[in-house]
This record gives C-alpha cells, structure tokens and sequence, in this order.
C-alpha cells in the first residue's frame, strides 16, 4: 500500500458511495422495503421464533428468492441448534459489486454484523475497510475449501471471508425450439465436444422470429447483453466468459490486462454478434422479455421465448421449479473454432465479518456454520450451486446426473482475478461492454479506457 492510500484509507467509505452507485444502478431487493440511500433497516425474515434474551447477529444478503429462501432455511436450523444466538436474516438492496446500502449502514453505525459478499470483490471491501479479518478459527479452515475460492477471500496475509458456495457455466438449449425450426439438436449434445459459435449462431437465426413490428418475438440466442437494468450481461453472457472463451487473460501481477489479444477478441465477438442483429431491436427484446424485477418463472428461457442462454448449475433447481415440462440440454460454451479449448469460469459468494459488530464471537460462529458442512449441503442440495468444501464435492448424494455435470466442469474452471479492485474492474468492463454492444466504441477503444480507469487505481492500493 502506497502512502497516500494510508492516509486516504479514512476517507475511502465516504467517496466509495457516490461510486458505487455512479457504476451500476440501485437493484431492488423483494423483503427489502429501503432503498439504498436509505438509513431505515429493511425487516428481517428470519429470527422470529428466537429465544428471549438470545445474542442478536445481524446477517444482510442481497439474494432474493428462491435462493434466498434456502439462505432462511440455513439460519433458522442454525438458530435452532444454538439457542443463545439469534441469527437475523434481512434482504436489502444490492448486487456483486453494489453494496452502497451496507456502506451506508457502516457510516451510520447500523451495519449487520454479517455481510454476504460476491467473493471476487472481498479483497477490494478488505483495501476499503469494509471488511474485518477473521480469528485464527477461520484461518484454519483452508485445507477444507478448492484453492481458487480461499484465494479470493484473502488480502494481504489475512482471511476476510469463508467461500460458501461456487458454480460453473455452460450453454443450455431448448431442444423443442431448436427441433420446430428444422435443426438436430443433437449437434450440441455435450458428448460431442463444445460447438462452434458459427454453428451456435446459425441455428440461434433459425430460431429467431420477428413480429409484424419487425421485432424480436423469440431469439434464439443472447450471447451477451444488455441486462435487465443496462449494460452487461443477460445471464452470463458476461466479458469475462467471452474474454476466457477467446483465451484472454484478464490481469497479470498488478497489472490490468483489458487490451489482452483474447479479452480483445471476445468483445469482437459480441461486437460483430450486436451489429448483425441490430443492437436496439436486441435491447427492446430485453425490456419485453425480462425487465427488472421479474420473477424466475418469467425468465425467456422457461417461457419459450429465448432458444439458448449460457447460465449456470443453478439453473437446474429452477427449471424444476419453474419449467418442469422444458425440454432442454446443455453443453460446453461455444468456442471460435472447431477444436479449440473449451472455456468456462466459477464464481461465488462468501460471508464475511463487518468491522465493529457488537456479537463478534457468535457472528463468526454463524459464518463457520454457514460455509461448513450443514450450511454447503443444504445450499447446494436446494440451489444446485456448487459447494466449496472439496469432502462435499465427494458426496455423490448431493449431485444427480445433470447437476454432476457442472461439478466435473469445475476442475479446469477459470477465475475472476481477485484484485483489491475487483469490483470496480468488473464494473468498468461492464460499461466497456455496454458501449461495444452498442456499437458506439470499438473493442480496442472501449477496453484502453477502461485500462486507463482501473490500472491506477491498483497502482494505489496495491496487490
């Protein structure tokens, strides 16, 4: 750390508000009635059945149903089993990199003693002191967890969350749209190897069908974005799974590395994808199908209107719940070329420790439930996430056949690089990939400017 981040580390909290909520717009939360400037606590979903006189844990998430309902589920079998503490669940407003409502609860001296953080930003929240180390207790849990996920909790020699849970990505396709518009999809099955995005692509346009507007009625596929809210991705058509797809390495050391040949060529792709497929009747397509707020049973995937999506294992628990009768498959992400090295990445989140809490010893005994045994089985049973804990990953029973599949892409999963601007990195890729979407800047153009933005940020905090 340089010497001017020491003496500005005081001020980081106050000016990192204004950025957050500069970078990426206020989600809404259902169960959380505050908004993200808001100094009122939203109402907790869980502790109402605790006994008098218990030790209160605060624990904020911005998970919202269903897996927020497992996260319930996890609480209140640990409030059950330790009746001296009363675990408070609440919903509030957020996402992975926008946590302006907890910033503003820890100004206000009413933070939650427990934070549930995306884990990639935990040693950017660890620089910004937003965070607090925890004891050696938790220290000594790193043998239990995949490497790559303890690593991302770790900043400058001190552990400042336990990893909970982790995922793979793959692309899913619906067989029934793909058969009626005079395809086999039989040419994705996954035993084939990944497929090519020419051939991902042409069958994608043979799905496609406009209305008598010439819009978008159904695509056949959403390789990139807009969001839901904006710039970024629809599901996980993320840059970084482009990046990595196209063999793009996204830091090296302390060094940013957004103008990586591979990085580069990934946001050629949706570049060229966007422009070949209009880039405003795609958007409209987004607003129809999936505005903010909808629930899981909308998404265009279970409603027949989007022919393939790259999404994750925890897909499989909600095609159960949501679109039982959807005939779908899923296989590797599309690579350029015939042959090449199929690509995916994991990501996940954490639980970590807010400095000053008031309950310390039994808020850390609530994160070692939660990201142990009882609380990764039950996470990884209902959700079909993925857990952590390599002896869990042993245990046949928590995976069926479909579920296994993301399990055994997991080993050659790439990772988002756990920088101590983690998330102001994704963020600035994120409008990177906005602008080049939109095809208002060129790949190379877009991804210089955000070199420009974030290397001197690490330049100042440091590695």
């Amino acid at each position: 750390m340089t010497s001017s981040s020491r003496r500005s580390r005081s001020l980081v909290l106050g000016s990192l508000v204004a950025l957050v909520v500069g970078a990426c717009g206020p989600t809404a939360s259902p169960g959380g009635s505050a908004s993200p400037g808001s100094s009122a606590e939203p109402t907790p979903v869980t502790g109402a059945s605790c006994a008098s006189g218990a030790t209160e844990v605060k624990f904020w998430t911005s998970h919202t149903p269903p897996d927020s309902d497992t996260l319930a589920k996890i609480v209140e079998a640990f409030n059950t089993a330790n009746t001296d503490i009363c675990v408070k669940m609440t919903i509030v407003p957020g996402g992975e990199t926008d946590i302006a409502k907890l910033l503003t609860a820890i100004r206000g001296g009413v933070a939650p003693d427990v934070y549930m953080a995306d884990r990639f930003t935990v040693p950017q929240r660890a620089e910004e002191g937003a965070l607090d180390a925890l004891p050696a207790s938790s220290e000594a849990k790193k043998s239990e967890h995949v490497e790559f996920a303890w690593n991302e909790t770790q900043y400058k020699g001190k552990t400042y969350a336990l990893p909970f849970d982790t995922d793979a990505r793959a692309l899913w396709y619906n067989k029934d749209l793909i058969t009626a518009a005079g395809e086999d999809p039989a040419q994705l099955d996954i035993s084939k190897g990944a497929p090519t995005i020419e051939l991902v692509t042409r069958i994608a346009d043979k799905i496609n069908k406009l209305d008598a507007s010439g819009n978008y009625e159904i695509m056949g596929w959403m390789p990139g974005g807009p969001g839901d809210s904006g710039p970024g991705a629809f599901d996980q058509g993320w840059h970084y799974t482009w990046g990595f797809v196209h063999g793009g390495s996204f830091a090296e050391g302390c060094d940013v590395t957004p103008t990586n040949p591979g990085v580069v060529a990934g946001f050629q792709f949706l570049y060229d994808w966007q422009k070949a497929h209009d880039p405003q009747k795609v958007a409209r397509w987004v607003t129809t199908n999936w505005p903010p707020q909808s629930p899981q049973q909308s998404f265009p995937f279970w409603t027949g209107k989007l022919g393939m999506t790259i999404s994750g294992d925890w897909q499989i628990a909600n095609a159960k719940k949501y679109a039982p009768n959807t005939n779908f498959g899923f296989t590797f992400i599309p690579v350029p070329k015939e042959g090449d090295e199929t690509a995916t990445w994991a990501g996940g989140w954490s639980m970590a420790l807010i400095p000053n809490s008031k309950a310390k010893d039994q808020a850390v005994k609530f994160i070692e439930y939660a990201t142990g045994p009882d609380g990764q089985r039950v996470y990884t049973k209902d959700t079909t996430h993925l857990p952590t804990l390599t002896a869990l990953q042993q245990d046949a029973s928590l995976f069926d056949e479909q579920h296994k599949v993301f399990l055994d892409l997991l080993p050659d999963a790439k990772n988002r690089p756990p920088l101590a601007v983690g998330g102001i990195y994704w963020d600035a890729l994120t409008q990177a990939q906005g602008s080049v979407e939109l095809n208002s800047k060129t790949p190379q153009e877009a991804l210089e400017e955000v070199e420009t933005t974030v290397q001197p940020r690490l330049d100042e905090v440091g590695c």
